[in-house]
């Protein structure tokens, strides 16, 4: 008598094994690519360097894809059709950490701070996946809320231009800056007598409106790109509906070489085979508070994938023992290890996956093994990661108010469930959706902090996920159950 093999562990035809990966990829693809290009942007890293850590990303993604799935020993992989991809929680600490100190200095502060987190993560996954009772729907609603309004600034910036540098809203008038540089000169050779020193740094403010910031051009780009996602998400149906953000780059990008205002000269340039390289940009560097700033973020990525993986348990028909969990969350933590040694990012599974699983009704993992593969070679062709990067950020603006918006309406849509009679849920996400505010609102608000807490303070999501874990606990105590922590996880796809 043969035994019956389980739905998750059926190994497919090829033909369909592949269709049905490329279709996880396509899925995945527009958010996996997303935070390679915010971090690689905010280190102010060269063209070359942002379009290799999108390969990196990729290359990753797809390995740590091949472990999960797959399964490495009895210690990695919780064996479940799961995709992984970069987490867009880690986004906001990475970003203060770029602004703290840029370029490739900063790229091994950042690295060495996901290198130490995914070792630790390893080593706390067993105690991580019994940690739900302090992470409740009124809690984990509230953080993915706070991620995805962090993250709107930066798809809003996308748009218009960023608040500093080159694209900044005003500049300075040629007229003061001539006159400041003429007296300054002549007070210098002494021609010009009776003036007072100059202060040190001393500058002539910015005025006149700058033509680099918010043309009406890129901002109709922009709306091009936001209203044919929405379109293709309300009259496209199962495939494509699904990839509607991916199309909708697509459509701009159209655009924007129609418009000349994206070229192919570093596609051209970038070759069709590179190998992925550890330590790109050096031997990483470890600071303590980025390090424990790291360590917090994949606490929470730790306790979202737990709600995940229970949720694609019943949804598989697959329960998940404690050994399975935690062979899932340590492949978080391994995930993100491999990720620093590689130049890219932590890792987490990708819920929007998870819910195409239910959507497909397809249940093997050997089909998220065969995207796994996809992604691994997408990350070995360098014209790929060139591609990506010369994708202009207007284009990608209108892509990112609904990649982050749907962050953020998916935090709504998990407090939706949350019993608001009781007042003091109120007070759990009040105050931490305004803690989660202050560095968005206030980025100044720590210049007479001790510096060396910085990168701990600058992320709005480690306030308000350290405030309502806090909060939570003093108002209703620790009552989290495995159920709502699946009824969560269902809901979201992010």
């Amino acid at each position: 008598m043969t035994q019956q093999v389980h739905p998750v562990d059926e190994v497919l035809a090829p033909p369909k094994l592949f269709t049905l990966g490329l279709q996880h990829v396509l899925v995945m693809y527009a958010g996996a690519v997303a935070v390679p290009l915010i971090v690689g942007r905010a280190l102010k890293l060269e063209p070359a360097d942002v379009a290799f850590l999108i390969s990196a990303d990729l290359f990753v993604c797809g390995l740590v894809t091949l472990i999960q799935s797959l399964g490495a020993t009895q210690w990695f992989g919780i064996k479940l059709p799961v995709m992984m991809g970069v987490t867009f929680a880690a986004v906001g600490p990475m970003v203060a950490m770029a602004n703290a100190n840029g370029g490739p200095e900063g790229a091994r502060a950042i690295f060495g701070a996901i290198i130490a987190a995914g070792i630790i993560s390893i080593l706390i996954a067993p105690f991580v996946s019994r940690m739900l009772r302090f992470f409740p729907p009124v809690v984990t609603g509230t953080i993915i809320l706070v991620i995805g309004v962090s993250l709107m600034r930066i798809g809003i910036n996308w748009i218009f231009g960023n608040p500093v540098g080159p694209t900044a809203p005003m500049v300075v008038d040629p007229a003061h800056a001539d006159w400041l540089k003429a007296v300054t000169e002549g007070a210098g050779a002494g021609t010009i007598s009776g003036l007072p020193e100059l202060p040190a740094k001393f500058s002539a403010a910015a005025t006149l409106p700058n033509e680099a910031y918010a043309p009406l051009g890129n901002v109709a780009v922009s709306t091009v790109v936001l209203v044919s996602i929405l379109l293709i998400a309300r009259y496209a149906r199962g495939f494509l509906c699904n990839i509607s953000v991916l199309l909708g780059i697509v459509i701009g990008a159209v655009i924007a070489v129609a418009l000349g205002k994206m070229t192919f000269a570093k596609v051209a340039d970038a070759a069709w085979f590179g190998m992925i390289t550890p330590f790109h940009f050096g031997m990483p560097t470890f600071d303590l508070v980025m390090v424990v700033t790291m360590v917090l973020v994949m606490i929470v990525v730790m306790i979202e994938s737990t709600g995940m993986f229970l949720a694609l348990g019943d949804m598989t028909g697959k329960p998940v023992t404690q050994p399975m969990l935690s062979a899932g969350l340590r492949t978080d933590g391994l995930g993100t290890l491999i990720g620093g040694i590689f130049n890219t990012f932590p890792y987490t599974s990708f819920s929007q996956n998870v819910g195409l699983v239910g959507v497909t009704g397809v249940r093997s993992r050997f089909v998220c093994v065969a995207g796994g593969a996809i992604l691994i070679v997408l990350g070995l062709v360098p014209k790929m990661g060139a591609l990506v990067e010369s994708i202009p950020t207007m284009v990608l603006g209108g892509a990112g108010l609904v990649m982050f918006g749907m962050v953020a309406a998916t935090g709504i849509r998990i407090l939706a469930g949350v019993d608001f009679t009781r007042r003091n849920n109120l007070f759990i996400v009040a105050v931490s959706l305004g803690m989660g505010m202050i560095p968005l609102v206030a980025p100044d608000f720590k210049q007479w902090m001790p510096h060396e807490i910085h990168p701990l303070i600058e992320s709005g999501i480690l306030l308000a996920s350290i405030a309502a874990v806090i909060l939570n606990a003093f108002f209703n105590g620790t009552q989290g159950s495995v159920a709502e922590a699946k009824s969560a996880a269902a809901l979201a796809d992010h």
